[in-house]
């Protein structure tokens, strides 16, 4: 991959050793821009190399987005390896399933801390630089189940709900000059939803999430595909630069029609 042109606004994307989040990094760095890779997995460490083997300008930073210190931290690196953060993508995130009344505690908790207290924690870090300088773009990935009940979904749920309302409070308190919005997925091909699936090998599981589940009240996808990580990404990335810059407190769905345009 060489740079389609050179950017010079700086991105973080957190959870990006994989999935969504690595689409996204790919992405801006294809049309130039330098850009961190955070995640708490140290693989997100090969992230970062790929990227640069690619000709980007990227930093990989091992770090968790539920410690507000550890992402100050990332967020004085990015800045003093690839220069000022003009955009910043929440992609972080993790799922717990199960019945409420059969979850823990520790399931409840986990979601909150990483889905909407890591917004909350990055959001405040690059918010404060970016209203200081003028300028900026927050882009939060939360999901479809953010404004739609799903059974066995509701940790994971309520805090991308959370997520979502964190990112538009900031939008209104950081106007004028700086954008946030959000881009909610649905049933994307990554890890996560694979570990929905019986068998996370087997490709048949997109048959069963396409055709939906009536008894769990899921519709299924009119547009007949889960969606690709580059899918999710295209809307990001558009989020990001100037074709949107008359839009904020936004949240885009990109579901294949899955929740009928709720």
């Amino acid at each position: 991959m060489v740079p389609q042109s050179r950017n010079t606004t700086t991105c973080l994307v957190t959870g990006a050793v994989g999935g969504i989040g690595a689409a996204v990094a790919t992405a801006l760095a294809t049309i130039g821009h330098p850009v961190a890779v955070l995640d708490r997995d140290e693989r997100v460490l090969g992230t970062g190399e790929r990227l640069r083997a690619e000709g980007a300008a990227s930093h990989a930073i091992v770090a968790d987005v539920t410690d507000a210190d550890a992402v100050l931290a990332a967020v004085d690196t990015t800045e003093r390896h690839l220069g000022p953060i003009g955009v910043l993508v929440n992609v972080a995130g993790i799922l717990r399933t199960g019945p409420i009344l059969e979850l823990s505690d520790d399931d409840w908790a986990s979601c909150l801390a990483v889905n909407a207290t890591g917004v909350w924690n990055t959001g405040r870090a690059v918010g404060r630089r970016m209203r200081d300088r003028g300028t900026g773009s927050i882009i939060t990935v939360a999901s479809n189940a953010a404004a739609v009940p799903r059974v066995g979904m509701a940790p994971y749920a309520a805090s991308k709900a959370a997520a979502v309302m964190v990112t538009r409070c900031l939008a209104l308190e950081l106007a004028p000059h700086v954008r946030c919005n959000i881009v909610c997925p649905g049933s994307t091909d990554t890890a996560m939803l694979r570990s929905m699936w019986s068998d996370p090998e087997d490709d048949r599981g997109a048959d069963r999430t396409v055709a939906g589940s009536p008894e769990q009240f899921k519709l299924g996808i009119p547009l007949g595909r889960i969606a690709a990580p580059e899918d999710i990404a295209g809307a990001v990335v558009w989020l990001a630069g100037d074709g949107s810059r008359h839009i904020t407190m936004q949240s885009i769905t990109v579901d294949g029609g899955a929740t009928l345009g709720v």
